[in-house]
């Protein structure tokens, strides 16, 4: 198992475009997979980015098995290994929530995010995946493929009076993070 560093905002490196993956079902590419499964479980994240591990690919990780214990309220998203996404929005509606990361440790906030997408790109092997999604399931992808293009959460914000430490605002999820 390893568990890597999670670079935190502020880190130059977050703020790059990450390049497309040009080798499927390699090694390296599947070791990366099990680095970010490890280093996202170890902080109970809901996904995690290859950027903010400091890799420079188009690979993103996100779901469980289980409810998260940082969104207990959230339903269960599939665990999905998604390599160079395209995302697509279904429509003009936006829904705002609340979001938290791994590179933004002990915060939240209030994020718009397209309320239906799809999103297509490519599973460690190659096969294509394309797959219509809301609600939360929907945020979880925006969220991590944002790393790819160099965003992080509160670069998408309009009302920064909703941006705030954890353990003030959800005191009891605050207890459960490992941030």
């Amino acid at each position: 198992m390893t568990v890597r560093d999670i670079l935190k905002m502020g880190d130059a490196r977050l703020l790059r475009v990450a390049q497309p993956v040009t080798a499927f079902d390699s090694d390296a590419l599947h070791l990366l997979i099990t680095d970010l499964l490890d280093t996202m479980r170890a902080a109970n994240g809901a996904g995690l980015a290859a950027p903010q591990i400091g890799v420079d690919l188009q690979v993103v990780i996100f779901g469980s098995h289980a409810r998260n214990p940082r969104y207990p309220d959230r339903p269960v998203v599939p665990p999905t290994v998604l390599v160079n996404p395209v995302i697509t929005p279904l429509g003009e509606a936006t829904e705002d929530d609340w979001e938290g990361c791994l590179s933004v440790p002990g915060m939240r906030g209030v994020v718009p995010r397209w309320s239906r997408i799809r999103y297509t790109g490519f599973d460690q092997y190659g096969d294509p995946i394309d797959r219509t999604v809301e609600g939360f399931h929907a945020r979880v992808v925006q969220h991590e493929c944002d790393h790819l293009w160099g965003k992080l959460y509160p670069m998408r914000m309009t009302d920064m009076a909703q941006f705030g430490f954890t353990e003030v605002l959800f005191p009891d999820i605050a207890a459960d993070e490992d941030d």
